[in-house]
């Protein structure tokens, strides 16, 4: 699974204009389902995303997660991260089939939840207008195949 996180004062979603999805202070996460990939990939980027220090301390050091500080998490679906470059029009053969890709996206949802975080989300395979306040800037891209 690919992720893009970024730290956030706060991040909405809307969906025919109306919000669907909103959060105050902590993590906006882009997330996309791979072919190939499993609840154990999810449940692995969930953890790690869970513990990861991004958020300052009272030292001004990035050294706090996002359950820390009491942050919450907006997921969205973004299938666009699967994206194949080598040409000038993107292709995206590499995402998991939608059945697939939301059925690992809800998966990946209930994980953050689990691990304590409260979330909210966009609509899986609507089309959404994100609106954020990129705080820091802190934006970190993350693949499952990496960790």
């Amino acid at each position: 699974m690919r992720a893009i996180l970024q730290r956030v004062d706060r991040a909405s979603v809307r969906v025919d204009g109306q919000v669907v999805g909103e959060i105050g202070k902590g993590l906006m996460i882009l997330v996309c389902a791979m072919q190939g990939d499993t609840e154990t990939q999810a449940d692995k980027l969930a953890a790690k995303i869970a513990k990861l220090r991004i958020f300052k301390d009272d030292a001004d050091k990035m050294n706090l997660s996002v359950k820390d500080v009491g942050g919450a998490a907006l997921i969205v679906s973004q299938f666009t991260l699967a994206a194949d470059l080598r040409g000038n029009r993107p292709g995206f053969s590499y995402a998991a089939s939608p059945d697939e890709g939301k059925r690992l996206y809800d998966h990946f949802t209930t994980r953050i939840a689990a691990e304590g975080i409260a979330t909210a989300n966009g609509i899986f395979g609507a089309d959404m207008d994100v609106d954020l306040v990129n705080q820091g800037p802190v934006t970190i891209w993350m693949d499952t195949d990496t960790l």
